[in-house]
């Protein structure tokens, strides 16, 4: 789909600017492989643009500005990942599009000179929002040789068919300037080339949660119940000749008939739960502020807000004899079964003041309050570090 940008009404520079670039190349220490840079459809070897940057900053892998600046300008293409990590506007972006999509999602930026291309046609094994933020860029889209391609089949598996492909007819054809966007679902086969000014554009990959994903999670879940199986964990015979199809053909059919018998004990909800597990531990929920968050559960009282953390994926489980389970993102926390009935409560109003967390005294709500604060499943908006005045600071001045 491509959209313009009189259609979008709006630019992308909210996101990201030229000058931004500068300064995540010159001043913010990037390391690799938040960089890669790239010339010709081949990448370059990093030894060529990290160094180590001076007294203090020995390690050897950081970004030399001066190296980018010099294979820039002969015409190399620069390659700002993981960008949802490192860049304020796209970490809030690229969280809040996640939370939306449902599927996780990934920001990388591909800065380009004037009359240069970056990369050879190829596709994607996720999907793509293409955001034209500077300059304009040529962009070639053809149909895949492979629909719906998954982790495990990029197109380096093809090369031959990718580039018979890449001379057929375009589906797209086109030139993307500032607000332009264009989606690729995964397996489009695609390339750009700048034109005439330095071109910049962000690649928003939105890893799909696909019904491959539950195939994984069940053949998982029936590795782990078919390990307690004594036939299968048995030994093939002595001698056997693994050469001769007939030889092991008995034990495979003994194999194949009891894994469908375990594959027909497994219960879909229990699928659908680890494919919810592999999913949330790729989501990254809003970042918090160590240093605030801490002293505001230090100074918790029952007059305190607490907020459900933003973007932090959420699961409450029944209680189980005098524990309960909260699920949150990749990890587990075990709460006593008592504090079942508050949790639920600031988690299905969002914000609630501890002194209104239902079921607990005053003291449980204060203990389950800064729990919850340190083990950043909520926080207290607006908290900011609470340092001591300078005349209680024993460091005489020198940090």
């Amino acid at each position: 789909m491509l959209s313009s940008a009189a259609e979008l009404r709006g630019t992308f520079t909210d996101l990201l600017t030229l000058d931004a670039v500068d300064e995540l190349l010159s001043t913010r220490g990037l390391r690799t492989p938040f960089l890669r840079i790239a010339k010709d459809g081949a990448v370059v070897d990093p030894s060529r643009f990290t160094s180590p940057q001076g007294a203090g900053a020995e390690v050897a892998d950081q970004v030399s500005s001066d190296a980018v600046l010099r294979l820039f300008a002969e015409g190399s293409t620069v390659v700002l990942q993981g960008l949802h990590r490192l860049w304020p506007p796209l970490i809030d972006f690229a969280g809040q599009l996640a939370a939306d999509l449902g599927h996780p999602t990934q920001v990388n930026a591909y800065i380009t000179p004037p009359s240069s291309r970056g990369f050879s046609p190829h596709y994607d094994v996720h999907d793509v929002f293409v955001l034209q933020v500077a300059g304009e860029k040529h962009w070639t889209i053809h149909e895949p040789v492979l629909p719906d391609p998954l982790r495990s089949q990029p197109w380096t598996d093809r090369p031959d068919e990718v580039a018979a492909a890449a001379e057929r007819p375009p589906v797209i054809d086109t030139v993307l300037r500032p607000g332009d966007a264009l989606y690729l679902p995964r397996g489009y086969l695609h390339s750009a080339v700048a034109l005439g000014r330095i071109s910049a554009h962000l690649t928003v990959g939105v890893h799909p949660v696909t019904r491959w994903g539950a195939v994984e999670s069940a053949l998982d879940l029936m590795r782990t119940l078919a390990a307690q199986d004594e036939e299968l964990r048995g030994s093939l015979p002595l001698g056997v000749d693994l050469a001769d199809p007939d030889a092991a053909a008995e034990d495979v059919a003994a194999v194949l008939a009891g894994l469908h018998r375990w594959l027909d004990r497994i219960d879909p909800a229990d699928v659908a739960d680890r494919l919810r597990a592999r999913t949330w531990g790729q989501v990254r929920p809003q970042p918090v502020a160590p240093l605030a968050q801490s002293a505001a559960a230090a100074a918790l009282d029952g007059d305190t807000v607490l907020q459900v953390r933003p973007l932090l994926r959420l699961q409450l489980h029944e209680a189980v004899g005098d524990r309960v389970t909260l699920i949150a993102g990749r990890r587990s926390l075990e709460l006593p079964a008592a504090t079942r009935p508050a949790v639920a409560g600031l988690l299905a109003a969002g914000e609630l003041r501890v002194g209104d967390l239902p079921g607990l005294n005053p003291e449980g709500q204060v203990r389950l309050g800064r729990r919850l604060v340190t083990e950043s499943i909520a926080v207290v908006p607006g908290a900011t570090p609470d340092p001591r005045p300078d005349g209680d600071r024993h460091d005489g001045g020198r940090g």
